[in-house]
């Protein structure tokens, strides 16, 4: 296991479940203090240690977390970002992840998306392509393989 202050360091002191800033000088017991998470439940996976608020690792558990879409984005049928991110780790490609009601709100979705990726996964340079279809704009991802 690598010591807090190197993943810390690492990930730039944000939590990779909420994307917000984790204050390395609180107490690892505080609710918002800094841990060492994995980013899988998988015990058999190669996983990488993340850095995570404790409430947000206990929170979380053993199951699989869900990386929450920003209210301020317009998107219909936002797809599950964690399971976008194994996907687009382990095969590269290109996926479809949302639809929104109009290109501003599909643009918004795609810069935010890039943004949230390159600490979801990083190392992995991920690009988002806003596409018109059937009224509406399809918000795509898509990576190369690693």
């Amino acid at each position: 296991m690598s010591s807090l202050d190197d993943v810390g360091e690492r990930d730039g002191w944000r939590c990779w479940v909420c994307d917000e800033p984790v204050d390395a000088g609180m107490p690892v017991n505080d609710p918002r203090g800094p841990s060492v998470d994995s980013r899988t439940a998988d015990r058999k996976a190669k996983v990488t240690e993340r850095l995570a608020h404790r409430a947000c690792n206990t929170r979380k558990g053993a199951v699989k977390v869900v990386i929450a879409w920003p209210d301020r984005l317009h998107v219909v049928e936002p797809a599950p970002l964690v399971a976008v991110a194994d996907r687009l780790e382990r095969k590269g490609g290109r996926e479809l992840v949302a639809r929104c009601p109009s290109r501003k709100d599909a643009q918004e979705a795609a810069d935010w998306l890039v943004d949230r990726f390159s600490r979801l996964v990083p190392g992995l340079p991920v690009t988002a392509s806003v596409d018109p279809g059937g009224g509406q704009f399809l918000v795509a991802l898509a990576a190369g393989r690693r």
